[in-house]
């Protein structure tokens, strides 16, 4: 019995706001100890603030990224990476003109029960 995985097409979250979610490893796999997307955000995209159970890891591929986390505004380039520990008050966004790819991997998977989302 092989002692690997191969995964070849992940899984592509539905989204409304322009986001491409590709989840290679994560709940839609079976591994809700993890999860591994590689994501394009647009120009002018953000999400709400959120108040995670998970950390998160973002390398950014190509482009820039804006964090605010926990009043405190980063702002990551391409080649660049960042760690939010879960229970910190973040908000992502791309003000920017260019589109934005990263890599976002979070311990454990995400998921919208450990999200805490906040209403726009």
């Amino acid at each position: 019995m092989a002692k690997y995985k191969l995964q070849q097409y992940p899984f592509v979250v539905p989204t409304e706001d322009g986001k491409i979610i590709r989840e290679i490893w994560g709940h839609s796999t079976g591994h809700p100890g993890i999860s591994i997307a590689h994501m394009h955000a647009p120009p002018g995209w953000s999400e709400p603030h959120q108040t995670p159970e998970f950390d998160e890891f973002t390398y950014i591929l190509k482009g820039k990224k804006q964090f605010e986390i926990d009043g405190e505004t980063v702002i990551l380039e391409a080649g660049q990476s960042i760690l939010i520990e879960k229970t910190a008050r973040v908000r992502y966004s791309n003000p920017f003109a260019e589109p934005c790819d990263y890599l976002a991997i979070c311990l454990p998977a995400f998921s919208m029960d450990l999200v805490h989302r906040e209403p726009e």
